[in-house]
């Protein structure tokens, strides 16, 4: 039943339909939905706007999509919550002093639930384990794979750092996976595990996906 309930939200039914279409029209080289990819997290990753353009979220996921919806760039930077967690991890703030907890806090009192998190403690603890895996993280040098996690997602990447591929290579974080990332980032890994989003046409056929689905660590 749970499976069945996720399958609903990941809406796997159309994915399904996409893996195939997108099997028949780039053959093995064509993305999957929900597939995982290895961008390098520093020099590798922009951010992704599009303003007045369709939400492509997780359930766009191996969506292929031309046109210059992947010219829409920011630096990556500029979101509270990487600001938040650099102000914890690199410059020694508590959470309580960063905007994102601050932002959490403004959300319980309006009768909010931010995360999942429905008090104080809850907050604290979410942000609690954050740090453990940003310490486990460092002494292992690299990020787990949605697999490896104990409450792990049931479908390939799905629910990792949420990402989409442009023309020239360069991934696009688009929301989801907002402190892995940051993680990866911090610590300059040379990988961050994550979700892919749309693919622009150009990017399969100049390899750059080919590249991108295959990680250094399983060489």
């Amino acid at each position: 039943m749970q499976d069945l309930v996720r399958a609903i939200e990941a809406q796997r039914p159309r994915k399904f339909l996409r893996d195939l279409l997108n099997r028949l029209r780039f053959g093995a080289e064509g993305p999957l939905s929900d597939m995982a990819v290895f961008p390098d997290p520093v020099r590798g990753t922009e951010g992704f706007f599009w303003p007045g353009g369709p939400k492509l979220r997780r359930h766009s996921s191996g969506l292929v999509l031309d046109g210059d919806w992947d010219l829409n760039r920011s630096p990556v930077q500029e979101g509270f919550k990487f600001t938040s967690c650099h102000m914890h991890w690199v410059e020694g703030a508590d959470w309580e002093e960063t905007p994102v907890f601050r932002d959490l806090m403004a959300k319980l009192e309006r009768g909010e639930a931010p995360d999942g998190c429905r008090s104080v403690e809850e907050i604290k603890e979410r942000y609690s384990r954050l740090d453990r895996i940003f310490s486990e993280t460092r002494q292992r040098g690299r990020l787990l794979r949605m697999h490896e996690l104990p409450d792990a997602y049931y479908r390939r990447e799905h629910g990792a750092t949420f990402v989409h591929l442009a023309r020239d290579g360069t991934c696009l974080r688009s929301g989801g996976g907002n402190h892995r990332f940051a993680i990866a980032r911090i610590l300059e890994l040379p990988e961050i595990p994550a979700q892919l989003g749309v693919v622009h046409p150009l990017a399969i056929r100049d390899g750059h996906l080919a590249r991108l689905r295959r990680s250094r660590f399983d060489a």
